[in-house]
């Protein structure tokens, strides 16, 4: 059934001359993308009083016209990270009306506009953003044959103890600090490991568990020699690796090790976690950990937590991250080298 939304007096008369032209109730409302009940008692109403206007209604009028309800509206989004606060001198100052701030945020709520946390993501600057044009250009066209073939890499630091900023809690005034409604942290997460892994739309290389600092020559002698050169057996001829732009990715022992190889590697453009289908994988990975397995007691507990969740997840999932590869050049090209949604 189609959402119940506030209709506008033209689409109710719309609604009414449906009616009258012999459209059923349910297409109307299949048309105005409203309930049918809402059809019905428009039409009830028409009905009884021959008119789709609102009836006078009691209570307060509102303290501010259409032209300042405009003026609020552009201020915010002039100014998309300004307080309804700011917005409320603002309107004192141009029209010396002076309103509440709750005023302000129910103006902003009647058209769409609420309040939220930014999204998080990397600076970019118009290198940045040039560079990562040309990459979406250079691989528009590309098949998802050709995306197949690639091994997506790179590695991530999984905490002991996960602390979830999205969690929430139904509680009364007052209870701010009663037990069971306060969630605990663990300093510094209780410690942590950084582990490496590559997948490709067939293929999966075992995680990797990296114990200190990772330099140009450990990752030549620890990862890309066993792991990655074998990847040709395992996808394909045709296989291409993936690795981002850290220091010891992009050593100068290590790029001429993968060159002798004969290791095909994508130029990839700095900045840009969100065209890193494994990026999704991490996040899947650590929702297995923690919904299938009792917390991890220590370190060596939350290792073995994580290589047996990524044994188990599905390769269809894999496939499903290396297909999206199509739409995020696409949108990476609609943004002009700016941030995408993934």
């Amino acid at each position: 059934m189609p959402p119940r939304r506030k209709v506008t007096t033209f689409n109710k008369a719309r609604a009414i001359a449906w009616l009258q032209d012999g459209v059923s109730k349910r297409e109307v409302g299949r048309r105005l993308g409203v309930s049918h009940s809402v059809v019905v008692r428009l039409h009830q109403k028409f009905q009884a009083t021959n008119s789709v206007l609102e009836r006078p209604r009691s209570g307060r009028p509102k303290k501010t016209t259409q032209r300042e309800d405009r003026f609020i509206r552009r201020q915010a989004l002039q100014q998309r990270g300004t307080t309804a606060n700011i917005i409320r001198g603002q309107l004192r100052v141009a029209t010396n009306t002076n309103v509440s701030t709750k005023t302000i945020r129910k103006r902003l709520h009647e058209v769409g506009l609420r309040s939220r946390r930014p999204a998080l993501r990397p600076r970019l600057t118009a290198a940045h953003r040039q560079a990562r044009l040309a990459f979406c250009h250079n691989h528009a066209r590309w098949t998802r044959q050709q995306w197949a073939d690639v091994l997506f890499s790179d590695e991530s630091r999984f905490n002991l103890h996960h602390h979830d900023g999205r969690a929430r809690v139904w509680r009364r005034q007052g209870e701010r600090y009663n037990n069971g409604l306060v969630q605990e942290r663990v300093a510094f997460g209780g410690g942590s490991i950084m582990v490496w892994g590559a997948f490709s739309f067939r293929h999966r290389t075992p995680l990797y568990h990296i114990v200190g600092n990772l330099t140009g020559q450990r990752y030549r002698d620890e990862i890309v020699a066993p792991l990655v050169l074998p990847a040709p057996h395992q996808i394909g001829v045709q296989a291409v690796f993936q690795d981002d732009n850290a220091t010891p990715h992009r050593a100068r022992l290590v790029n001429n090790f993968i060159q002798q190889a004969g290791v095909t590697r994508t130029n990839w453009p700095a900045c840009s976690p969100d065209f890193n289908p494994i990026v999704h994988l991490w996040d899947e990975l650590d929702r297995r950990v923690r919904n299938n397995h009792p917390p991890p007691r220590n370190l060596q507990q939350l290792l073995l937590f994580l290589q047996i969740e990524w044994q188990a997840i599905p390769q269809a999932f894999c496939r499903k991250l290396v297909n999206s590869m199509r739409n995020r050049t696409a949108e990476g090209i609609a943004k002009r080298g700016g941030h995408t949604h993934y």
